[in-house]
């Protein structure tokens, strides 16, 4: 077959049959009289033993010597092919966010280009002063891609670095919950808490109120209570039972009481907290630290209904609970 039937069957341009003759990596075995490259039905299924090991990204090299040595074993050359493809795609992954986030600046301009690039070297940068400066030293009036800076905010450990990212998130203007919310799914808790956190500084909308009511089921406490803290101060009843746990564990308890309070602004809501408050008073008589933060939650608590729970309290076994439920009885009544 000449060499031109060749490249129509193969798909093979004539030129780089050429250039795999030149290389000696396919060389016809035979010519025709008048000095044409001849292929045999051998050296078509080498084109394409050639062609499917370049598909995988062999170079021509390293393909001469798979197909000349016949001790030659993939395996070394096939992992190092893995590596060297998953640092491709890492790089080309990392391109695609960036293109990314310059499309949703929509730059006027190069000038408006650069200055998003040079945000992400500053973002990407090893150092925590850099990068903090990087989101700190951008002008009021300029705006920042949510997306870019939410991605920025799951990644960040240092937490100087990560206030200042979240401040300039919530002064963004941009749609970030997509990203948010699937950080707070992530497999890694750091990413989860850095989320959640995130999330709870972010203007109320339906959908951080459906991330963080999620995040209240997840499996690592932190989360679980900065989701609480978040949905109680915007008035989510769904937060009251990790709250309580919260007062009872003595884990951010005067945040979780003062979330409870805001809760308590629905007489109906009231009523259902501070019968829980009370049933975790019954059933921590033996642990005075735990039944004092029960009291103090209850003393935020609006209404008068605190007093009759606290009343029979001055009379404790435990002389400091007593002690204390009698000071929370003075300023109760002074109220």
């Amino acid at each position: 077959m000449l060499i031109g039937d060749v490249a129509r069957h193969s798909g093979v341009s004539t030129r780089m049959l050429r250039h795999y003759d030149a290389l000696g990596l396919v060389r016809p075995t035979g010519r025709t009289a008048g000095g044409y490259r001849e292929y045999s039905a051998e050296d078509i299924r080498r084109i394409f033993h050639v062609e499917s090991l370049r598909s995988l990204g062999l170079s021509l090299k390293q393909i001469a010597r798979a197909l000349a040595d016949p001790t030659f074993t993939p395996a070394a050359l096939v992992s190092d092919l893995i590596q060297w493809t998953e640092q491709r795609l890492e790089r080309e992954t990392e391109l695609l966010e960036r293109l990314r986030a310059i499309d949703a600046s929509a730059p006027t301009g190069w000038q408006g280009v650069l200055r998003i690039v040079e945000l992400m070297q500053g973002l990407t940068s090893t150092s925590a002063a850099r990068r903090q400066q990087a989101v700190l030293t951008r002008p009021h009036a300029e705006s920042m891609p949510a997306d870019l800076l939410a991605g920025a905010v799951l990644a960040e450990p240092d937490p100087n670095v990560a206030g200042a990212l979240r401040w300039a998130l919530t002064r963004s203007g941009g749609d970030a919950m997509a990203k948010l919310a699937a950080g707070a799914h992530a497999p890694d808790v750091d990413i989860r808490r850095r989320a959640v956190r995130a999330i709870a500084e972010l203007p109320e909308t339906p959908e951080a109120t459906t991330a963080l009511t999620d995040a209240l089921a997840d499996p690592d406490p932190a989360v679980r209570r900065q989701a609480a803290l978040a949905l109680g101060r915007r008035g989510v009843a769904t937060a009251v039972p990790t709250l309580i746990a919260m007062v009872v564990e003595g884990a951010s308890d005067v945040e979780a009481a003062e979330a409870l309070a805001t809760l308590s602004a629905d007489p109906g809501r009231a009523e259902q907290i501070m019968t829980a408050l009370a049933g975790e008073l019954a059933g921590h008589s033996t642990e005075p630290a735990v039944r004092i933060r029960l009291m103090q939650a209850l003393v935020e608590l609006p209404g008068g209904t605190a007093q009759d729970i606290l009343r029979p309290l001055t009379h404790d076994d435990d002389h400091t609970v007593a002690l204390v439920a009698e000071a929370f009885l003075d300023l109760l009544d002074q109220r």
